[in-house]
């Protein structure tokens, strides 16, 4: 959790959270990003010219087991047209956040961003396909994952719904950030398996993290 919270923490505490969408555009999607890398095995080190701000993705599992995904519309700016668990990032405002952090309460700040890290995988479910919150059980966090291309990171959550595939599928047409995709699956695990390599490398990531919860699960 401290891991997670400090990610989220690199972010808001720029000098400015309204200047992380100019420097990511400028680092990680600049066409010279591996420029900006220092030599180095230790990520922190290696990744801090990077923008880098948080991602998140949710795995969703269905009350009739199966995993839902969603086709990102051709429109989108980034992996148009790919595979992809529900997910976005957490949002500073939240917290209470949008300058330079350095009067603030630490460790009130820090009690905040934690809270948001679980607060905004809900939202970004409920926004990206449809279902109501309360029939989301408490997000699990499983790992963070992060992309070779642009080194990106993504924090990765399991959520079980309540809901069938039947009744997620009819609530998706009226989601309200359905714009971003085009279509929603609910697959089973070996479905799920070759669809991940058409998915961003940070999703492919949460996949191989989902497997081994699942594994570890199995051992217990």
């Amino acid at each position: 959790m401290l891991v997670l919270c400090n990610f989220f923490l690199s972010i808001i505490n720029n000098e400015s959270c309204l200047l992380v969408t100019r420097t990511f555009v400028g680092t990680n999607l600049s066409p010279l990003w591996e420029k900006f890398l220092v030599p180095s095995e230790d990520d922190p080190i290696q990744c801090q010219h990077m923008s880098s701000p948080l991602g998140n993705g949710a795995v969703v599992e269905t009350s009739d087991k199966k995993i839902v995904v969603l086709r990102r519309s051709s429109n989108v700016g980034e992996f148009p047209g790919h595979f992809v668990f529900p997910g976005g990032h957490p949002e500073p405002e939240e917290v209470g956040i949008d300058s330079d952090q350095s009067d603030k309460d630490s460790e009130m700040i820090n009690k905040k961003a934690s809270q948001e890290m679980f607060d905004s995988i809900i939202r970004e479910v409920v926004e990206e396909i449809g279902v109501p919150a309360m029939s989301l059980c408490n997000p699990l966090f499983i790992g963070i994952s992060r992309r070779v291309l642009n080194v990106r990171p993504a924090a990765f959550f399991f959520i079980r719904c309540n809901l069938c595939s039947e009744e997620i599928q009819q609530l998706y047409c009226n989601a309200q950030d359905g714009y971003e995709s085009t279509q929603l699956f609910t697959v089973p695990l070996v479905e799920l398996e070759s669809m991940a390599s058409k998915m961003p490398g940070c999703h492919q990531g949460g996949f191989a993290l989902y497997k081994l919860m699942v594994e570890a699960l199995k051992n217990t």
